[in-house]
């Protein structure tokens, strides 16, 4: 935890910070677009049979209207509106009769749409359901290419996070935003739904990557008292990003505009990105304090601290970090996330949070209210929700704030179950202040985590962490087919989950707000340590018993 002390010498907080969050912002912000994109891209429009008398000019009688047409041709359907997937083999002629009855129309033979389907296109000209047919016998489709995006992020979690604890985090970063910008751009080329969900799974696996490394530079680059503030900036930009969302596919209603649109700047942000300095923690940790002393000097200069350039030297940096460097030499891997007793828990509780969450945003997307409106609603209220954070964990701190605003996120799903269904404002009400409590959940979850993982393996259990969340997306698709059988399962599972994890984390986790960020396994033990043996030792641990900060190094204490 040394390295927090010379980050404040090189400059924990100026111009570079200022200009790592602005850079950082923009891939941040054009993220949730890509993880939203189908709730307009993939939309489905309104949709009957061909029939060749209704959409034959040439077979229609001249002296019948077009409403008169579609009852002869089209079979009503459960709502009494035109059957979706039905049409009748024959003109049913009787119809036209003012005394017709339904036994007139149920006994005549119908058959599926053979010929194909006539659209609606007064809300979308186009989206990926009406160009590829993903509708009746073919609906399922739709949610399972939903599913094979969300595969696609989960695997890219893991394996970024993986990969850039071995290889770094800038590098991984820039990778990923060019896959991004290939991958998508190259969508609006697909020829068929295969090549489509092909191509979205390579731009999932790269949207990974921006998520966890985006969070975890600007935190270890960012002090103590700061990095509350820099994150929920972060986090602020994805509320941002879901109202830019909202707005683009209400101006673009071709889903190929809208996805050019929304992935073409990550051409810019890929060159941009270069800029970037490598975590010099990392560096570190890693062995590599030239290159680190490079990075830190750098940091110097933008923010103006002459000083630090002159007296950081490698010596200084490895003498200050001497127990990190030799405790990091140790084998690394996922396993350490549970089987290391001190991670056990920590592992656990965040698990179970981040599957509550992703598991219940696909199902808030479920209400019956105009489908632009409500993005740009979620994301202002989302917004103003994040915005609140930095004050909320600077006054209840880590913990409480987390598990509080999850137990009130948890209840408004429950309480929603009980609204009867023609009460919709009401139930986007409930809605809306789980969506809202569920945004300053992820934000002070996106400031927790980097605090309870040491830097030799933090990517790695971002990474894990974020493949446990996306599992509740991917089975989001799968849960919502159970709701015919049993339709209170998917409400009272995403209800129920964050209220048990709450729990978990006031049992279980320690309180960190004020510690600098551990580098070590060694650093964790130590502050567990502090606390004392046995289970009293563990239930002020879990207590949130604020640990002593780790005095600071002499060899340090002289650049002052």
């Amino acid at each position: 935890m040394a390295f927090a002390e010379l980050l404040e010498r090189a400059g924990g907080g100026g111009l570079f910070q200022a200009l790592q969050v602005f850079t950082l912002l923009l891939p941040s912000i054009l993220v949730p677009p890509q993880l939203l994109m189908e709730n307009f891209s993939a939309a489905i429009p309104g949709h009957r049979c061909w029939a060749h008398v209704l959409d034959n000019s040439s077979e229609a009688p001249a002296n019948l209207t077009s409403e008169a047409l579609l009852t002869i041709s089209i079979p009503p359907g459960p709502n009494h509106e035109p059957h979706q997937c039905l049409r009748f083999r024959q003109p049913q002629w009787q119809l036209l009769d003012p005394n017709a009855t339904a036994t007139n129309w149920s006994e005549a033979a119908t058959e599926p749409c053979v010929d194909g389907w006539v659209y609606d296109h007064s809300t979308f000209t186009s989206t990926i359901v009406s160009e590829w047919d993903l509708v009746c016998e073919y609906q399922g489709l739709k949610p399972m290419g939903q599913s094979i995006y969300m595969a696609g992020v989960l695997m890219g979690s893991v394996f970024w996070g993986l990969l850039s604890d071995r290889f770094g985090r800038k590098p991984v970063l820039s990778w990923c935003c060019l896959q991004v910008a290939l991958a998508n751009t190259s969508t609006i080329f697909a020829s068929n739904f295969l090549i489509y969900c092909g191509l979205r799974f390579l731009s999932a696996f790269g949207v990974a990557g921006i998520i966890m490394i985006s969070v975890t530079l600007v935190a270890e680059w960012t002090t103590t008292r700061r990095r509350a503030v820099t994150i929920t900036i972060v986090g602020c930009s994805y509320s941002l990003g879901q109202m830019t969302l909202g707005a683009m596919a209400f101006v673009l209603r071709d889903w190929r505009a809208l996805q050019l649109a929304m992935s073409t700047p990550f051409f810019a942000i890929f060159l941009i990105s270069w800029w970037l300095p490598e975590s010099a923690r990392w560096l570190i940790i890693m062995g590599k304090p030239e290159q680190a002393l490079r990075e830190l000097k750098k940091v110097s200069r933008i923010n103006g601290h002459k000083e630090a350039t002159k007296s950081l030297t490698v010596e200084v940096l490895m003498t200050s970090m001497e127990e990190e460097v030799a405790s990091s030499k140790a084998r690394k891997s996922v396993l350490d996330l549970f089987l290391v007793p001190v991670l056990r828990w920590r592992s656990c509780s965040i698990f179970s949070q981040m599957i509550s969450y992703y598991g219940l945003v696909l199902d808030l997307q479920n209400l019956g209210s105009d489908i632009f409106l409500l993005q740009v609603l979620f994301g202002a209220v989302d917004l103003l929700a994040r915005a609140t954070t930095t004050f909320l964990l600077s006054f209840l701190g880590r913990r409480m704030t987390l598990a509080s605003f999850q137990t009130i996120a948890g209840l408004s799903i429950l309480a929603n179950i009980l609204v009867p269904q023609d009460l919709q404002t009401l139930r986007v009400a409930f809605a809306v202040l789980g969506k809202g409590c569920f945004g300053i959940s992820l934000t002070s979850i996106s400031v927790y985590k980097p605090e309870l993982y040491p830097t030799v393996l933090r990517m790695t259990a971002d990474g894990f962490l974020q493949s446990a969340g996306r599992l509740g997306a991917v089975l989001g698709p799968l849960i919502r087919l159970t709701r015919q059988a049993l339709p209170l399962l998917a409400p009272i599972s995403y209800g129920v989950i964050p209220i048990v994890s709450s729990l978990i984390l006031l049992l279980f986790l320690p309180e960190t707000q004020g510690l600098p960020l551990p580098d070590t396994i060694q650093d964790l033990e130590s502050q567990a340590g502090l606390l004392g043996g046995s289970w009293a030792g563990l239930w002020r641990w879990g207590a949130g018993v604020p640990t002593a900060p780790r005095q600071e190094s002499p060899r340090v204490r002289e650049m002052c």
